[in-house]
Parts: structure tokens; C-alpha cells; sequence
């Protein structure tokens, strides 16, 4: 399917499952899920990371929630959501934020992010979905993230059903 038919496919059968799509981006697989939130939850991404590293950005845009997560076999390395006080200033090469820590958010800058939460720290007001995500994503995976490479991708898709 191309993203046009994936989303199609996604809000057509909206109450009975959740779609989503899959297509291999060198040595990753880069999952695309227009209106639901598999990417995000826990239960489901926690064992998709078994032995290798999980990167899920997640955007809805009614409420301008970005949820970004770095998993690497089982283990939450990083993650933030943007709704919930994360900010992109650094400090001594912590992260600092606007309102009171959360439970289970890192404490801890990764090495590996470090440079790349620098360079997003010259846009402050800049909102995940704009791009510092992608930015994380693409640092930690290779795969630079782009209009091209997901409308021109050839996805195999599949649904969840959801409980009633």
C-alpha cells in the first residue's frame, strides 16, 4: 500500500481495529500508524525491542502531544512527553524542564543525544513534531526521516483489533 491507502485503510475500519503499516529502511523497519497509538504503548513496544533498539515518535495533533521513546532490548533509555513539561534546554547535560519531574522519565541526558539536544536546544519553542524528534530518531537509528521516503514507500499492512 502507499501512506495515502495505509491512511485510508487506517480511518476506514477506525472502530474495529488499529492499522498500521511496515516497510524494511535498510537494516530498519520503519512502522507508520496514522490514528491510533501502537507505537506507543508500552505493552506492545516493550517486547518489539528484544534484542535490538525500539524508536517510536508519536504525534496527535488536536492536542499538540508529541511522545518520543528510545528502547533498547526491554530497557527505556530515553523518552519524553512534550505535553507533560519536557523542554528542549540542557543544563550541564541534564535535561531541564519546565515543570516537576514525572515518573519513569529519564534523569540522565544519553551520551549518544547529547550533541543532537544541543543543536535542538537553538530552537526552544520548536515543537517535537517539527523536527527534534526526527533528529533523535534519525541520530540513533541513521535513517533520516523525509516527505519522500514515506510517500514513496510500499508498505505491508496490517491491523490490531480493538477490544470492546
Amino acid at each position: 500500500m502507499t501512506l495515502d491507502e495505509l491512511i485510508q485503510y487506517s480511518y476506514f475500519g477506525f472502530y474495529e481495529r488499529r492499522a498500521f503499516g511496515a516497510v524494511s529502511v535498510g537494516d530498519w523497519v520503519l512502522m507508520v500508524e496514522a490514528n491510533g497509538l501502537l507505537g506507543v504503548t508500552e505493552e506492545i513496544i516493550m517486547p518489539l525491542s528484544a534484542g535490538t533498539r525500539l524508536v517510536s515518535h508519536f504525534y496527535l495533533e488536536v492536542k499538540s502531544m508529541d511522545h518520543f521513546y528510545w528502547i533498547d532490548d526491554g530497557k527505556i533509555r530515553f523518552e519524553f512527553m512534550r505535553d507533560e513539561g519536557y523542554s528542549h534546554w540542557i543544563e550541564d547535560g541534564k535535561i531541564q524542564r519546565e515543570f516537576p519531574q514525572q515518573e519513569g522519565y529519564s534523569e540522565e541526558m544519553p551520551d549518544e543525544l547529547a550533541e543532537t539536544m544541543e543543536r535542538i536546544d537553538v530552537y526552544p519553542h520548536s515543537d517535537p513534531h517539527e523536527g527534534p524528534a526526527f533528529l533523535m530518531a534519525e541520530r540513533l537509528t541513521g535513517v533520516t526521516m523525509t516527505p519522500e521516503l514515506l510517500e514513496k514507500s510500499t508498505y505491508l499492512c496490517g491491523g490490531v483489533p480493538k477490544s470492546r
